[in-house]
Parts: C-alpha cells; structure tokens; sequence
C-alpha cells in the first residue's frame, strides 16, 4: 500500500433470510387485563371470621406447615382484612380472596368471590 491510500471498511450487516422476524404486538385490549397486571396477584382462599365492618370482612386463612425441628404437620392460621364492596359475605362463608393496593391501614385483600354459603 502507498502512503497516500487508506483502506477504509465499514461494518455492515445484511439481514439474513433465514432470521425468524417477531411478530408486531397488537393493540392493547381495554378488556384484557395487561400483562403482569393481575397475573402476580396472591389469590387465597379462606372462611369469613367476622362481617361486622361496613364494607369489610375479616378472613381466616388455614395452612398446614411441617415443623422445622420435629417434622410434625402443624396447623397455622393468619386473619386478613378484606375489602367487601357490596357487603354480601357472611360469617361462615367460603371466600376467594385477591391481592390489591391498599385500602387502609389494614386491608390490602379484596373479596372476589363467594366461594360456599354457611350452612
């Protein structure tokens, strides 16, 4: 090569056929939850304790945990407050509930729905 001439080479790549392209994402459906909306939301399942509250009921939710030392099966149970809009779960009754924003200083569940009426 002489003094004068540089070689220059750019970097240029061509797409390659045999490439997969990704599919273009539709539009957001307003009746469709958005991914990851509701999709990592806790759901438990649990027995109204107390219905007292206006537009609250407080859950027992039941769990069986082994023992770390005695490995004996061991009933736990924790309350949660949850928020009832239309004030139509009962002392007794079955209840699926959902994890949401805060409601209060306490309820951060919401009642989805009835699972079992009290006998």
């Amino acid at each position: 090569m002489s003094e004068g001439t540089e070689e220059t080479v750019t970097d240029q790549t061509v797409p390659d056929a045999a490439e997969p392209v990704a599919p273009a994402t539709p539009a957001p459906n307003a009746s469709e939850p958005s991914a990851g909306d509701r999709t990592r939301r806790k759901i438990r399942v649990g027995v109204v304790v107390s219905d007292k509250m206006d537009k609250t009921v407080l859950v027992r939710i039941d769990r069986r945990v082994r023992h770390p030392l005695y490995k004996k099966t061991v009933a736990r149970s924790n309350k949660l407050a949850a928020h009832d809009e239309t004030n139509d779960a009962h002392v007794g009754d079955t209840v699926r509930l959902m994890e949401t924003r805060r409601a209060s200083k306490t309820k951060r569940w919401r009642v989805v729905e009835i699972v079992e009426r009290a006998k």
